[in-house]
């Protein structure tokens, strides 16, 4: 049950003098199996009846895990697609050439070589919280059934099969390229429709994860130049960096590739595929709120009045923008999950969501399933930047009035002790209060995270994020100002009020 990090399985797969073995092939096992049960009792299927997909990242621990996997799902028929993205592999349940019952993938994202982890998707979507959850609790039970401990899970994983069957290799990576070049070919609507990127360059950054196909499957078949593209090989040891567009040493060697070569634009993605962001031919980064504007504006050509949900640490400016434009603005939690799940919550309400983003990178159109894809993202951006080129314009001109703050920054709080979580609830109680008497502050609402309060003295405006972290006994606050100093200033302001609490620290 420990596994459990939100909607995902993620563990450390490999020891370390700080983090000791919980992720095995035979935990792998015993999920995967529950993962069956569960599945068939929601179709009312026969297991045997079933037919699944499994794929993996560029992990040093990918093969051994998928076999742990495999296993457990083997009274299915189970299809090996090998190394592949995540978004890929929710595809696998709608394309019409795969249309699995389900499938599992076999990512960390982002996080370092030794950790692992286990993502489950239906026709409807990655599983929910709750769902993955009554998922684990069969895996207790099976692993009980089979006599296994949990310190034997974690040591030998020496487990026999749960059936038979041997899985069938299939080739979804070739699938989902075609699927996207399609997409591309249909929307550029270029002369040449076999070849709507021509006289594009356009560089890829894999992270030496699993979306190294990007360039050489979905864009140069289409007449793009992807020469200088970098780290496209999968290396589970992740040489050159961590795969993750919100790391500054990922977007400087995107930022590199882009201009030493002189492309038109950037792409990169994390390690599994599913985040990503761009690089435009100056030099720009195109992540967190940039690219929230950059995807809402081309929303807006075909739904000019949608509602754009984000997570609560976007910028004021950005807010501003999405207004300019004719857009709402509903910044909600932080958590890709819940961001998506708003979205697909609001167009059950009957109010129009198209574009449901977290600044992380996670991205999800409604005409996308609300998948969160990274080289869906980044072939949205491409198809608007091929049709500008032909009226003379450039990409750089749709978010030519964001404004950007001056200043951003982030303090973390550890909470000590026990009951964590009802401590910093009260901690958030108590920093309403306090905003709400001075007068520099002013709460924000409505707000669906923590307490947001804006801040205006002496000539700085910005504003301040108090809120508890999802998973861990965190407490993070989001300064930003509109000019330099400002988050100083504003901290000064608050810093008082946590020397309340001395269960915080920093």
């Amino acid at each position: 049950m420990g596994l459990q990090n939100g909607n995902d399985v993620r563990g450390a797969a490999i020891a370390t003098d700080r983090e000791k073995l919980n992720l095995t092939p035979a935990a792998a096992q015993f999920i995967s199996e529950a993962f069956i049960e569960f599945l068939a009792e929601r179709l009312g299927k026969e297991p045997a009846e079933l037919r699944v997909g499994v794929g993996h990242d560029s992990r040093l621990t990918a093969e051994i895990l998928k076999q742990g996997v495999i296993r457990g799902m083997s009274l299915a028929q189970v299809f090996d697609c090998g190394l592949v993205s995540t978004p890929a592999m929710f595809q696998s349940t709608v394309l019409e050439g795969s249309s699995f019952d389900g499938a599992v993938m076999i990512t960390a994202s982002h996080l370092p070589f030794n950790r692992n982890g286990l993502k489950f998707f239906t026709k409807d979507g990655g599983l929910e919280h709750d769902e993955l959850t009554a998922v684990l609790k069969r895996a207790v039970a099976i692993a009980e059934r089979a006599g296994a401990s949990a310190e034997d899970m974690a040591i030998t994983g020496e487990y026999p099969a749960a059936g038979e069957k041997k899985p069938q290799k299939f080739d979804l990576v070739s699938l989902y390229c075609d699927h996207m070049r399609r997409i591309i070919m249909d929307s550029v609507r270029a002369d040449d429709y076999e070849h709507p990127l021509k006289g594009l360059h356009i560089v890829e950054d894999a992270g030496n994860g699993a979306a190294g196909f990007f360039a050489k499957d979905i864009l140069e078949p289409l007449g793009a130049n992807t020469a200088g593209s970098v780290f496209l090989e999968p290396d589970g040891t992740f040489p050159n960096h961590i795969p993750n567009p919100e790391n500054k040493q990922a977007m400087d060697a995107a930022r590199r590739a882009t201009v030493e070569n002189h492309a038109d634009l950037g792409v990169i993605f994390d390690c599994d595929g599913d985040r990503g962001a761009v690089v435009f031919a100056d030099g720009t980064e195109v992540n967190r709120n940039t690219l929230i504007a950059l995807l809402a504006v081309i929303v807006s050509e075909q739904h000019p009045h949608s509602t754009i949900v984000t997570d609560s640490v976007t910028s004021d400016e950005l807010a501003e923008f999405l207004k300019r434009h004719g857009l709402k603005h509903y910044r909600y939690m932080r958590g890709y999950k819940n961001v998506i799940d708003k979205g697909i919550e609001l167009n059950r309400e009957g109010e129009d969501c198209e574009l449901a983003i977290e600044t992380s990178g996670h991205g999800a159109f409604r005409e996308n399933y609300f998948s969160d894809d990274g080289a869906y993202i980044s072939v949205k951006i491409i198809c608007k930047m091929a049709q500008l080129r032909k009226e003379g314009k450039r990409i750089e001109s749709l978010i030519a009035d964001l404004g950007q703050p001056a200043e951003a920054r982030e303090i973390r709080f550890s909470i000590e002790g026990d009951d964590y979580r009802a401590y910093g609830e009260n901690v958030l109680r108590e920093f309403r209060k306090f905003a709400e008497e001075q007068p520099l502050f002013h709460v924000v609402e409505p707000n669906y995270e923590g307490v947001r309060v804006s801040f205006h003295d002496s000539g700085v405006k910005g504003w301040a994020l108090l809120r508890m972290s999802l998973h861990d006994p965190q407490m993070p606050m989001n300064l930003e100002a509109e000019s330099g100093g400002g988050t100083d200033i504003i901290w000064k302001r608050v810093e008082p009020f946590f020397e309340r609490f001395p269960r915080l620290t920093r």
